[in-house]
């Protein structure tokens, strides 16, 4: 049987031992996969070096060195996940919240603008939730009520300013994780300090979450990411998608999650260079 080569882009953070992402590259290792970082390196690149060495590649950095190395194996026919194109799609809030909204997914109402001034006049309907259009982990995050609020906000002058509507969560914040088909529930609050609040409590998914958070799958035709939705007035509102979050919550998270990057590869071996779109895991009992 053929050895499986599993190459990963990772931040330079995630290099320490206790990362999740090292846990999972050690559960890969232990199954038998050959496992290599094939970024951050300590050396400059020679692009033309840059070659197809694995049958699939993992992408957990959504910017820089990693992100643009992910989109040149892709364009060489690599296997990634999630395909380059779909993360660099949400790694762009304004293409993500069209998708979403397109999809019939429940998101608040969206802007974007040129400069953060040409917003005030909708604070007249009420507050509203001022956010960088790329990047995510709830850095960056304004609640603005005012012009005066607004005025004070820094910002990109080059650089598009995206808003929603804010809608006042009820409780804790839900975040849902798919996994390969699976969903996990965790409640967490917003913002989150303490490793207790970062692990969040699992919770069950009602029928409308679950459909809720397969629609923001299908979307984009992957399984696996993370959503995370507030709940307001009795309603749900998907308020961010990530491609690939930190799974933190999930029971087992990088022995699932080795699993499902090691059926990955063994489809992409197969010819199947959307493997990572339709890798299915067994099912089992997830807090859903």
């Amino acid at each position: 049987m053929k050895t499986l080569r599993i190459g990963f882009l990772l931040p330079r953070t995630s290099l320490h031992s206790r990362n999740y992402m090292c846990l999972v590259m050690r559960a890969l290792a232990a199954a038998g996969a050959d496992v290599d970082i094939v970024y951050p390196v300590d050396h400059a690149v020679d692009v033309s070096h840059v070659r197809l060495e694995h049958d699939l590649y993992v992408l957990r950095k959504m910017s820089g060195v990693a992100f643009s190395l992910a989109g040149a194996l892709h364009q060489l026919g690599a296997a990634v996940v999630n395909p380059y194109p779909v993360s660099a799609a949400l790694h762009d809030k304004i293409i993500t919240f069209r998708i979403l909204q397109a999809a019939g997914v429940p998101i608040p109402v969206t802007y974007v603008a040129s400069h953060a001034e040409e917003l005030a006049p909708l604070l007249d309907a009420g507050p509203l939730v001022l956010k960088p259009h790329q990047g995510g982990g709830g850095h960056g995050v304004r609640i603005v009520r005012s012009a005066a609020e607004l005025a004070e906000v820094p910002y990109d002058r080059h650089a598009p300013v995206f808003a929603q509507r804010y809608h006042p969560p009820q409780g804790r914040d839900r975040k849902i994780y798919a996994i390969g088909g699976r969903l996990f529930g965790v409640k967490k609050v917003f913002p989150r300090r303490t490793e207790a609040e970062k692990q969040g409590e699992p919770f069950a998914l009602t029928p409308e979450l679950r459909d809720i958070a397969l629609r923001c799958g299908r979307a984009f035709g992957i399984d696996l990411y993370g959503v995370d939705i507030v709940e307001s007035e009795g309603k749900p509102y998907v308020v961010d998608m990530c491609s690939m979050p930190g799974f933190r919550g999930v029971p087992d998270a990088p022995g699932v999650l080795a699993d499902y990057f090691y059926r990955a590869a063994q489809r992409a071996t197969q010819g199947d260079l959307m493997a990572t779109r339709r890798t299915r895991l067994p099912a089992r009992d997830a807090a859903s």
